[in-house]
């Protein structure tokens, strides 16, 4: 019993597990922004595209 008490007191690599779930989380979280927004930035990037190569026709 006094095996699991001392596991359960025991802080050692408490902050390096917290520091991986936050890192989940927030990588998890750019993945979902990158998948929900990545039809606009494909449209953004052609229309910038274009402009700079129709830049001498003036149509932007």
């Amino acid at each position: 019993m006094a095996f699991f008490k001392s596991l359960w007191t025991d802080q050692s690599g408490a902050a390096a597990a917290e520091y991986a779930l936050i890192l989940a989380i927030v990588g998890t979280g750019i993945a979902v922004a990158a998948y929900a927004l990545g039809g606009e930035i494909k449209n953004s990037i052609n229309t910038a595209a274009n402009c700079v190569k129709n830049a001498q026709s003036g149509t932007c």
